[in-house]
């Protein structure tokens, strides 16, 4: 369900920015943009409706002091080759069951993958082969919104989302109303490795992007029904 306004009262709240290194990584680590993933044991690398194995664009721990999903591994995944917008698909009040497989008109199923995982222990054995592996480090600051308005417009976890538009709200379909974790500023690009596959609409030749470009908001599900419950929400 999307619910468009204000929910609840804007408050100074306990958020980290996301700094992406220059120094390129030569091994796992576990906050990193491209890299080595951290999947749970049986989760395979998520693979595109097109048959494309998903880029892993960052992953990180999320840390510990945020509500609901504190402690958890977000990890996300975006094809190269299908560069769009995300489109909801609710049923009766609540995105449709399995949402993160569902169709993305026009096609037949999602081109990313978002997965929060809680026994990732060990790392991929090889690494994404197109972003280019690079550390991430957290600062922690406040995010104080102005009254009903957004939160700071940064690549960070946590905090209050700096919604481009209006706010969006949607419900899981188990029920839950789903969560705000982190968000990813509107034109933010991507590193890649030299001679990779261009992205289609891509602002350039090497680097890619989430979502034709868009801010997103990630959004997931407190009740934790999937690892896959997690919705990404697009505005400009």
């Amino acid at each position: 369900m999307v619910e468009h306004g204000v929910r609840g009262t804007q408050a100074a709240v306990p958020a980290q920015a996301m700094e992406v290194g220059n120094e390129p990584l030569d091994r796992p680590m576990r906050n990193s943009v491209g890299g080595w993933p951290f999947l749970d044991d049986g989760q395979e690398w998520p693979e595109c409706f097109c048959g494309e194995r998903m880029a892993l664009f960052f992953q990180f721990d999320i840390p510990s002091e945020l509500e609901h999903f504190g402690g958890g591994h977000l990890l996300v995944f975006h094809c190269r080759a299908h560069n769009d917008a995300s489109n909801p698909q609710p049923a009766d009040g609540r995105l449709v069951a399995r949402y993160w497989d569902a169709p993305q008109p026009p096609y037949p199923g999602p081109f990313w993958r978002v997965l929060l995982q809680s026994n990732a222990a060990l790392p991929a054995t090889e690494a994404e082969p197109s972003v280019r592996a690079l550390p991430l480090t957290f600062q922690p600051f406040t995010d104080t919104p102005e009254a009903q308005g957004p939160g700071a417009q940064l690549f960070k976890v946590g905090g209050s989302p700096s919604w481009a538009q209006y706010p969006e709200y949607y419900t899981c379909a188990c029920g839950a109303d789903l969560a705000y974790v982190c968000q990813v500023p509107e034109g933010w690009e991507f590193d890649v490795h030299p001679g990779q596959p261009e992205q289609p609409y891509s602002v350039g030749a090497d680097t890619y992007n989430l979502f034709l470009g868009n801010e997103v908001y990630l959004l997931a599900c407190p009740a934790h029904c999937d690892p896959a419950a997690v919705w990404p929400v697009n505005q400009h």
